[in-house]
């Protein structure tokens, strides 16, 4: 419908919004989502924001969820008829979201996310949950929150503010993909007085200059954040540069190794399909890469790439990440001086990378 605005819908978890969220929502529009979960499981639904424009019985806007399994009906919600809670217990495994506005002046609209009951502990979108975090919390956060309103001050070295959206924070870190939601795993540590910026999978978060008590969030089991040694570089093709004393400088393949000091890796000017590649030695459980440019007398970065990976050289799998229905394209950088990460979920197991 022309009333739908951010939707991601999977299996097992998703979010979605009107549109606009969180401006003002149009006049005069319509929106039907669709929610289905796998057999055997029911629904669970999370109001993360229903103001819609009051008014008697919700004529002039409203959200009913239709259970067309249990033949019931919720709502409609409107804002002086909002949701009892803001967790909803289906006993349905599918549930229709029907959204509808006539002319209006005010309302954010509706922002919101379901999961399924192998998930009991509630699904959470927002800032950090409420009660204050325990030593250790876990929440579950849907798929679809990377593009939900909100800001996030941190990184995953030094951990997030703890008014930084929770689980847009946790796709930041890597811990989770967009794509898929997961279990979060926090403890709530003395903040510190500055928080870097940082651009990691798609998102940019923002410097903050003042401490506070603020959350860590934790990887999933298994994965590690140590960096892997590259026992040798090859690429596609490297530049060979002429300087203007006649000088030969090699932007050879073993130049792009993060921290080199100096000139980086390019390839021949004008190449297509261009190429790096790297040789772990053997083969290695490979959970995301850090990207930078070359600011050395030329502004040289990437802005996009795929990956593949072998496990013999020869035979080589593009990374299709958790979605595998097509190559992934990570975003890269936007100027040749910051570094950019990207985490790769479900992680790659293989000697060589391109």
């Amino acid at each position: 419908g022309d009333g739908c605005g951010h939707t991601l819908l999977t299996p097992h978890s998703g979010t979605l919004s009107s549109k606009n969220y969180p401006g003002t929502y149009p006049n005069h529009t319509a929106c039907r989502w669709r929610l289905r979960a796998p057999p055997g499981t029911s629904l669970l639904l999370a109001f993360g924001d229903v103001d819609l424009e009051p008014s008697e019985r919700c004529a002039r806007s409203s959200l009913l969820l239709a259970d067309p399994q249990a033949g019931t009906a919720y709502g409609p919600y409107c804002r002086n008829a909002g949701p009892a809670t803001p967790l909803l217990m289906t006993n349905s495994s599918a549930v229709t979201v029907l959204f509808n506005s006539t002319s209006h002046h005010s309302g954010r609209g509706l922002l919101l996310s379901y999961a399924t009951s192998q998930h009991p502990e509630g699904i959470w979108m927002g800032a950090s949950p409420d009660p204050p975090l325990a030593v250790c919390f876990s929440v579950y956060c849907p798929a679809g929150c990377k593009d939900i309103d909100g800001d996030i001050w941190g990184n995953p070295s030094q951990g997030y503010r703890d008014t930084s959206v929770l689980c847009k924070a946790a796709v930041h870190a890597g811990v989770i993909a967009d794509e898929l939601g997961g279990q979060v795993t926090l403890s709530r540590e003395k903040g510190i007085t500055l928080y870097e910026s940082a651009f990691a999978n798609g998102l940019h978060s923002k410097r903050w200059a003042r401490g506070d008590w603020g959350p860590q969030l934790h990887p999933a089991p298994g994965s590690c954040g140590d960096a892997l040694e590259v026992a040798a570089f090859n690429a596609s093709s490297w530049w060979h540069e002429v300087d203007a004393l006649g000088q030969d400088r090699a932007w050879a393949a073993e130049r792009a190794a993060l921290g080199t000091a100096g000139h980086s890796w390019a390839p021949e000017p004008g190449s297509e399909g261009a190429w790096l590649e790297l040789d772990l030695g053997t083969r290695r459980n490979i959970t995301g890469i850090t990207t930078k440019g070359s600011s050395e007398q030329y502004d040289y970065y990437v802005t996009s790439y795929r990956v593949s990976s072998s496990r013999d050289g020869k035979n080589w799998r593009p990374y299709r990440g958790s979605s595998g229905q097509e190559d992934k394209v990570f975003e890269g950088n936007a100027d040749s001086h910051g570094e950019v990460s990207n985490a790769f979920i479900p992680p790659i197991i293989a000697r060589y990378i391109r």
